[in-house]
């Protein structure tokens, strides 16, 4: 880091609560010694947690906010009387300037909503999407959107490859990333209106991007492209679906070497390789899901993860709000729009 940075946590979000954020930050603080940190939650429970920290503890504040967002809060009715939240309020706080992230392991829906309602999204941006980082044989590829958009038109693809590329451009250091859009099939004919449409509005763009064109559910995982640009009703089932067979492959693999003695030895002599294929397939290597297309960054961790997730997550985090991203955004949503003005009117 160069430059001070804050960020700001909602620190009673998830699955595990403020247990995880702790022991995250413990990891964090460590790697990353230019950079404080806003707790929102309860005081009560955050300050004797923090009070195990006495090394780190300069670098923490702790701000007190009496209600939390639960998984089983609808985003609709949460908006409207969560402002008493740490999540409102570790949004908040980028909002206003105080921080240059939050980061949130809670509800995903009201993330969404709170930090939409909050923060709105850049000019140009119709939706926000949420981008998410998948391992490939090639190494790793960005996919959006993952959830945030049932639906897409094709102008609103192309604003997600737009947004893409600069997310690859700040975590991969790529400057022409190549972009594809996930279709049934790789010939042109194949897919809706909205995805044929935002191919040909791709292919005469001038972005800093190598347009690819179509690809499989299969090419994400072979590493063909550097962005996968989808719907977050396809996104999500695509993601959720990739985490499953991660487990499956893992379960089986576990199941195979107890099987038997001969399994076991093979195991031992084999157990370099196979902590590399458990530290491949671990989904809290993907540290989450960044909200793209706002004003201000949020990223959402893992409603379940651990200590390691969490610690992903700020790491994340801390690289999104020192690559400026936003800046890029607006600047490549300025390159698009003489074309998308152009394929409205034909």
């Amino acid at each position: 880091m160069t430059r001070e940075l804050t960020v700001s946590i909602d620190a009673m979000g998830g699955d595990a609560g403020p247990g995880i954020v702790m022991a995250a930050l413990s990891r964090v603080l460590e790697r990353q010694p230019g950079v404080t940190f806003l707790l929102h939650g309860d005081e009560a429970v955050l300050n004797p947690l923090l009070d195990r920290l006495p090394k780190v503890k300069s670098r923490i504040c702790v701000r007190h906010a009496p209600e939390r967002v639960t998984m089983d809060d609808k985003p609709s009715q949460i908006v409207r009387r969560g402002q008493n939240t740490s999540m409102w309020r570790a949004i908040e706080c980028v909002k206003k300037g105080e921080a240059g992230v939050a980061v949130s392991a809670g509800n995903t829906g009201a993330l969404m909503a709170m930090s939409l309602l909050q923060l709105r999204t850049i000019e140009g941006i119709s939706r926000p999407a949420i981008a998410s980082i998948w391992p490939t044989m090639r190494g790793r590829t960005v996919v959006l959107d993952v959830g945030a958009n049932v639906t897409a038109t094709a102008e609103q693809l192309v604003d997600f490859a737009v947004m893409g590329e600069a997310y690859a451009h700040a975590v991969f250091n790529l400057e022409r990333p190549i972009v594809g859009l996930l279709n049934v099939g790789s010939e042109d004919m194949k897919g809706n209106d909205a995805v044929r449409g935002a191919a040909q509005i791709l292919r005469t763009s001038r972005l800093p991007i190598a347009f690819h064109g179509f690809v499989e559910g299969n090419d994400i995982t072979e590493g063909l492209v550097d962005v996968v640009v989808t719907d977050g009703f396809t996104g999500n089932i695509a993601l959720k679906t990739a985490e499953g067979a991660a487990k499956l492959v893992a379960g089986y693999l576990r199941l195979a070497l107890k099987r038997s003695l001969l399994g076991m030895i093979g195991a031992f002599f084999a157990r370099g390789a196979l902590n590399t294929l458990k530290r491949n397939l671990d989904p809290r290597a993907s540290a989450g899901g960044v909200f793209l297309g706002l004003n201000g960054i949020v990223v959402k961790a893992h409603g379940g993860t651990d200590e390691i997730g969490f610690a992903g997550a700020l790491d994340l985090a801390i690289e999104m709000a020192s690559a400026d991203i936003n800046a890029r955004i607006t600047r490549d949503r300025g390159v698009i729009e003489p074309v998308l003005e152009q394929a409205v009117l034909t």
